[in-house]
């Protein structure tokens, strides 16, 4: 059965992004151990799952950027969850499925000979994928500042209780903190 992940960026206090809208990148916390980190995480063959907002918000990211990631992000497969996207799709590699996440997932979940699956962004599926009991495995990047005034987007908000058991800590740059977790049955 093929795995399904679940990674989050987060404040210490819980927060997905803050104000202004316009604010440095993960919180002015974008190092090079953290973009070594994503690359690595982008090097391991996986399939990137995402809603309809988060992919169209990354196509464009991709299309109109020069991250050295966007190439391997191009060649990763995709799957978008949504109703209102219509093929032919700008970026590539991307399968649209319109059917409900309920039926979708495990079906997915269920290829034996598949790649591991995981979330990018897609706040609302997220949440969905663990309304469902989905979700094998969760990992928390937690970045050193508390947006208490100006947080936004409580990443934990509407998610049903889960019992989590700690895979492991990594420490990024002496100031991150990845959390990994594996959901317990």
């Amino acid at each position: 059965m093929r795995e399904l992940q679940v990674d989050m960026f987060s404040t210490v206090d819980g927060f997905g992004s803050s104000k202004p809208t316009r604010a440095e990148p993960y919180w002015g916390y974008g190092t090079p151990g953290l973009f070594d980190w994503m690359h690595a995480q982008l090097a391991e063959d996986h399939v990137m799952l995402m809603g309809a907002t988060s992919y169209r918000l990354m196509s464009e990211i991709v299309a109109n950027g020069d991250d050295p990631t966007f190439p391997r992000m191009a060649e990763l497969p995709k799957i978008v969850f949504s109703k209102t996207l219509t093929p032919p799709l700008t970026w590539a590699n991307t399968t649209i499925v319109d059917e409900p996440v309920e039926t979708a997932v495990p079906a997915l979940k269920a290829m034996a000979d598949g790649l591991p699956m995981r979330t990018i962004g897609s706040v609302s599926l997220v949440r969905s994928l663990f309304r469902l009991g989905l979700v094998d495995r969760v990992r928390v990047m937690v970045f050193p500042t508390i947006r208490g005034t100006t947080g936004e987007g409580p990443v934990f908000a509407g998610l049903p209780d889960v019992d989590l058991r700690l895979g492991g800590t990594t420490v990024i740059d002496d100031r991150l903190v990845l959390l990994d977790y594996q959901v317990c049955a």
